[in-house]
């Protein structure tokens, strides 16, 4: 049997390599005892089918983890390709004018909030588990609503617009 050799990869060069992965725009709102919370994301994926259910990983020590994990439910709006300002907004360039993210944005529906024109998965929480410096959400999708287009994408620091080949 031959020994197994852990390593690691250089963080600097993961980083690098990281933003050349596109990733679709989302923004997971959250609502309840802790509060209405929101903040763009990048890491979130479909998980099953069977039950339908999404996962998303957050800094363990930010608002919107604490908020998710208190509130035990969540919202993944992922955003159409017009949406850009709204994800600066949620990723806090306007938080110095802001004092709530929310102010002025028409959500919809009851819960967690869905913002206006996204593809919005409205989620219970499932699992958590801690890793690095992130929690990693399961989350049991209870309701959706279909967005208006395409979605938005970031990569390499830009944002971009998905185009079909």
């Amino acid at each position: 049997m031959s020994a197994v050799i852990e390593t690691q990869a250089d963080r600097t060069r993961f980083i690098t390599a990281m933003r050349q992965v596109a990733a679709s725009v989302t923004v997971v709102t959250t609502d309840g005892v802790a509060g209405r919370h929101g903040a763009t994301v990048s890491a979130f994926t479909s998980l099953s089918a069977d039950p339908p259910s999404v996962l998303i990983c957050l800094r363990a020590e930010s608002r919107i983890a604490r908020a998710v994990v208190q509130n035990g439910a969540y919202c993944v709006n992922v955003l159409p390709e017009d949406q850009a300002d709204l994800a600066g907004r949620f990723a806090g360039a306007m938080d110095e004018e802001l004092s709530d993210r929310f102010d002025g944005v028409e959500v919809d529906g009851e819960g967690c909030p869905a913002l206006p024109g996204a593809t919005a998965f409205h989620c219970r929480l499932g699992q958590q588990m801690a890793e690095g410096s992130h929690l990693i959400l399961i989350g049991h999708v209870t309701h959706l609503a279909e967005g208006a287009g395409a979605p938005l994408a970031y990569m390499d620091g830009r944002f971009h617009r998905v185009r079909p080949h």
